[in-house]
C-alpha cells in the first residue's frame, strides 16, 4: 500500500498543473450539453482526449465519447472512470464561466461539467505522476443521463461492453467527501393536469388544476409508509397556470418514490395510480400518470474491500466520508455486479443554478483520492 503514503505528494503535483485542469472544466462547461443534446460537449472531450495521445479514442454506438488507456496485463479486465457529461440547461442559457483566485462560475459547474473536465484532464495527470496500470483504464463520459434520460447512456455502455469490467469510479463535481456505494430503488414520476376549456362548465366553477393536484397530494400523503423498508415520496415540483388572475387549466407534479425495496417501490406506485385514476373520475378532469426514470436497489457492503479502501484513501487526504444513497450511473454499476463507488470531485455552492459556483483549491485533494482509489483497485486490493 505504498500508494497511500503517496497521496499528499501526488496532491502537491497535481495542484502544479492547475492552469490545465481549470482549463478544461472551462472548455467542457461552456459548451451546452442539455439531455439528449450533448453532441457538441461529445466533440470536445473527444478533441481534448486526442491531443493527448491516449491508446485509443472514440464513441459507442450510442455516442458516448471514450478513451482508453492501455494497461501492462492484457489479460485483466479494465477499470472505468465514468462522468456524465448533460446538464439541466437548455443551449438559451448562457455558459460564458467565470474564473477567479479562489473558484469557477457558471452553470452546470457542479453536475457535471467540472467531472467531465477532470476526467478529460486525467491522462495529463497519469503521465505527470509517472502512473501506468496493469488494467485498461476506460475514461467514458456518457450522455442521456439526468432527468428523462434516464441513465441511458451508461445503460447502453455497459450493455455493449464485450468483457468483463473490474470496477469502476463515477466522478461527480461535488460534494468533497461524497462516498456513495448503494443505491436505493427509485422511481421518478410526473402527474399532469389537463382541464378542457370545452366541457361545458361555467367559468367561474371549471376546476382549478392547481387545486386538483393539490387534492393528489394530499391523498398521497395519506398513505402509510414503513419504517422498514424504509420508503418515502418526495414532491421536487409542480408548475402551472399562465397568471395570478386566470384558473389554470393545466398542471404538473413532479415527485419520486424511493425505498431500499423494490417491491415497496412498486407497491406505492401503484397506490397513487388508483388516486389519480380515483381524482381523474370524481373530478371529471384529465390527469395522466407518467414514468420519467428508474432504478432498482444495488449496493456494496460497508465491509467491502473497495469501501474499506476508498475510506483509508480519504481520511490520508484528511476527507471525511459521507454517504448516502445514489441514483447515479453507480446504481447501473451495481446493479450489473460491478464494484463502484461515487466521489465528489471539491465543494461548491448554488448546486443547480445558473450562478453555480466551484472551489478550485479542493479540486486538487479531490483529484487525488481518485487516483487513490484507482490504484487500489488497479493492486487488487479491491476484488471481493
Amino acid at each position: 500500500m505504498d500508494y497511500i503514503l503517496k497521496l499528499p505528494e501526488y496532491e502537491k503535483v497535481i495542484k502544479s498543473i492547475k492552469e490545465t485542469i481549470i482549463t478544461n472544466i472551462v472548455l467542457v462547461g461552456q459548451v451546452p450539453a442539455p439531455t439528449f443534446f450533448e453532441q457538441n460537449r461529445t466533440k470536445v472531450i473527444l478533441e481534448r482526449m486526442s491531443e493527448l495521445n491516449i491508446d485509443e479514442c472514440s464513441t459507442d454506438s450510442y455516442q458516448n465519447p471514450i478513451g482508453i488507456i492501455r494497461g501492462t496485463r492484457r489479460n485483466m479486465p479494465p477499470l472505468f472512470l465514468v462522468a456524465h457529461i448533460d446538464t439541466i440547461f437548455d443551449e438559451d442559457v448562457d455558459h460564458n464561466y467565470i474564473v477567479k483566485e479562489k473558484y469557477i462560475a457558471g452553470p452546470g459547474i457542479l453536475d457535471n461539467s467540472a467531472g467531465v473536465g477532470i476526467l478529460v484532464s486525467l491522462p495529463e495527470i497519469f503521465k505527470k505522476l509517472n502512473l501506468h496500470f496493469k488494467s485498461d483504464i476506460v475514461l467514458a463520459g456518457v450522455v442521456q443521463s439526468i432527468g428523462r434520460g434516464n441513465l441511458r447512456g451508461i445503460r447502453h455502455l455497459l450493455r455493449g461492453w464485450s468483457s468483463p469490467i473490474r470496477g469502476a469510479i463515477c466522478l461527480e463535481g461535488c460534494d468533497l467527501g461524497r462516498l456513495n456505494y448503494y443505491s436505493n430503488g427509485m422511481m421518478r414520476c410526473e402527474i399532469i393536469c389537463n382541464i378542457s376549456s370545452k366541457q361545458g362548465w361555467e367559468n367561474n366553477f371549471r376546476p382549478n388544476a392547481i387545486l386538483v393536484l393539490y387534492e393528489v397530494i394530499n391523498r398521497i400523503l395519506k398513505l402509510r409508509l414503513p419504517q422498514k423498508p424504509q420508503a418515502r415520496v418526495i414532491f421536487g415540483k409542480i408548475s402551472g397556470g399562465v397568471k395570478h388572475g386566470k384558473i389554470a387549466l393545466t398542471a404538473k407534479l413532479g415527485f419520486e418514490i424511493q425505498s431500499d425495496s423494490e417491491a415497496m417501490v412498486k407497491e406505492i406506485y401503484n397506490d397513487i395510480r388508483d388516486i389519480v385514476s380515483g381524482i381523474s373520475h370524481e373530478r371529471t378532469v384529465d390527469l395522466k400518470l407518467k414514468t420519467v426514470s428508474s432504478t432498482n436497489p444495488a449496493r456494496l457492503q460497508f465491509s467491502h474491500p473497495l469501501v474499506k479502501q476508498t475510506i483509508s484513501v480519504m481520511k490520508t487526504l484528511g476527507i471525511a466520508p459521507a454517504s448516502e444513497n445514489s441514483e447515479s450511473e453507480l446504481s447501473i454499476f451495481l446493479a450489473n455486479d460491478i464494484p463502484a463507488v461515487t466521489l465528489g470531485m471539491s465543494k461548491g455552492d448554488n448546486y443547480h443554478l445558473e450562478n453555480g459556483s466551484l472551489e478550485i483549491e479542493p479540486i486538487f485533494t479531490g483529484i487525488a483520492q481518485v487516483i487513490g482509489v484507482l490504484l487500489a483497485l488497479d493492486s487488487g486490493e479491491c476484488d471481493g
